[in-house]
C-alpha cells in the first residue's frame, strides 16, 4: 500500500484497485484549474475513486477556454494561477456561464474568499484540505445543481412580480430575465416558499450550502448580497432581500402568497 498526501493529508492507494466508494453509479465531470501539477495528480486518482472523472489544467486563460467549451458539472478553480488569475476566469466564466464553481484560496486569505463570493463562486476551500471535505462540499453542490429534480418538476413560485420556474432553472421578474447561480437560485427559492417570513441562517445555510451555519463563515452573506443586488437593480426603491439582524433573511413583498403553481396547467 502507497501513501500519498494532498496537502498534507494522507490518502491510501491500494494497487489497481481505483474504483473503490465511487459515488452511486453515475460519473460527473469536473474541471480542475490549477498549477500545482502532484496535487492535480493527486486529486484525479481521489475524486476518481469516489465517482468523478477530473480534467485537470494548468493554466487561467486555457482553463477558462476548457470551461467554456465542454459542459462540466463544477470547477475547481485556484485563485493564483498563470496566463489568467482565478478571479478574473471567474469573471469571465460568468459573463456566459452558471456552472457551479468551488474557490480554491490561500490558508487565512479573507480577502480572496471574500471577493470570490462576490464574483459568483457558490463555495470556497481553504489550502491546505483535506479532501474528504473537498469531496464533501464538492457533493453538495452538486446536491443543490441538481435542485432536487424529482420533487421540484412541473413547479413555479411567484410572489410579487418575481417567478422562479424550477423545471427549467429561470427566474423573471417583472417579465426580464434574472441570471443567477445555482447558490443564489436555491437561496431564492427558499426565501420565495416563505415569502414575507423571516427564515433563519441556520435552515438557509443547512437546505442552500449543505452545511451547519456558523458565525464567521461570510460566504452566506456574500450570497445574499449578490442576489439582492440583482433583484434591487439601481432604481428599486426598496431591497426585496432584508437582512434581519441576529435572525436571518427576509423577502420583502406586498402579497403573501408564495402562489407555487404547476406549469403545465398555465
Amino acid at each position: 500500500m502507497t501513501i500519498c498526501y494532498i496537502s498534507g493529508v494522507p490518502i491510501e492507494r491500494e494497487g489497481r484497485r481505483l474504483s473503490a466508494r465511487a459515488y452511486g453509479t453515475h460519473v460527473e465531470d469536473i474541471l480542475l484549474i490549477d498549477d500545482d501539477v502532484e496535487l492535480c495528480s493527486m486529486l484525479t486518482e481521489y475524486m476518481g475513486r469516489n465517482g468523478f472523472r477530473v480534467t485537470a489544467v494548468h493554466r487561467g486563460d486555457t482553463g477558462l477556454k476548457a470551461a467554456l467549451e465542454k459542459p462540466f458539472a463544477l470547477v475547481l478553480l485556484d485563485v493564483m494561477l498563470p496566463g489568467l488569475d482565478g478571479f478574473e476566469v471567474l469573471r469571465r466564466m460568468r459573463a456566459s456561464s452558471a456552472v457551479s464553481v468551488l474557490l480554491l484560496t490561500a490558508r487565512g486569505d479573507d480577502v480572496d474568499r471574500i471577493v470570490g463570493l462576490e464574483i459568483g463562486a457558490d463555495d470556497y476551500l481553504s489550502k491546505p484540505f483535506n479532501p474528504r471535505e473537498l469531496l464533501a462540499r464538492v457533493r453538495a453542490i452538486l446536491r443543490r445543481s441538481a435542485g432536487k429534480q424529482e420533487k421540484q418538476d412541473q413547479t413555479l413560485l411567484r410572489a410579487d412580480g418575481l417567478e422562479l420556474n424550477l423545471a427549467a432553472r429561470t427566474v423573471l421578474q417583472n417579465g426580464k430575465k434574472i441570471e443567477l447561480t445555482d447558490v443564489e437560485f436555491a437561496l431564492l427559492e427558499a426565501l420565495m416558499r416563505a415569502p414575507g417570513k423571516v427564515v433563519s441562517r441556520e435552515e438557509i445555510s443547512e437546505n442552500v450550502l449543505g452545511r451547519k451555519f456558523h458565525p464567521f463563515d461570510r460566504s452566506l452573506d456574500m450570497h445574499v448580497s449578490r442576489l439582492r443586488r440583482k433583484l434591487s437593480g439601481k432604481d428599486a426603491a426598496e431591497e426585496l432581500v432584508k437582512t434581519i439582524r441576529g435572525t436571518g433573511y427576509q423577502l420583502a413583498v406586498n402579497s403573501s402568497s408564495p402562489g407555487l403553481k404547476d406549469s403545465a396547467k398555465d
